[in-house]
């Protein structure tokens, strides 16, 4: 395959994505923010879903609040949108604040996702979830 067919290739699978996504998951998915680990994590979680994917979140907490947050996920686009999305909406927030976070804050926050994929946003929510927990956990101990 030459490099102006992948080229093409790309472009199509782009308006394809596009079709079905709004530009907002498009940009989530191709270009995740938080991604990664944090050594020195308060929080931590990993949650597997019923359709064979995994999400990892790592937390730091100064304060109550959420200070840094990092994700990975080996899923599909939407399942990686969602990490980095929900990412963007507990950074900063209460631990309190954060629990109250749902899937459908971030299915409102992309402006819609097609039906099929609002697992992909029950993963992020559940990983974070037990990411709290584990910090309260720890912090209690």
């Amino acid at each position: 395959m030459t490099n102006s067919d992948f080229q093409a290739l790309q472009k199509l699978v782009m308006g394809d994505m596009k079709q079905v996504f709004t530009e907002m998951v498009v940009d989530h998915a191709m270009n995740p923010r938080n991604v990664g680990s944090l050594a020195d994590a308060d929080g931590f979680a990993t949650v597997h879903s019923d359709c064979d994917e995994s999400m990892e979140i790592w937390l730091q907490v100064k304060n109550d609040r959420i200070t840094s947050f990092r994700f990975w996920s080996d899923g599909c686009g939407a399942t990686i949108a969602c990490g980095s999305m929900v990412g963007e909406l507990a950074h900063g927030k209460t631990i309190g604040e954060a629990l109250k976070i749902t899937p459908q804050n971030i299915v409102d926050a992309f402006g819609g996702l097609p039906e099929g994929n609002v697992h992909c946003a029950v993963l992020a929510i559940n990983t974070l979830k037990r990411a709290v927990e584990d910090y309260r956990l720890h912090k209690s101990s």
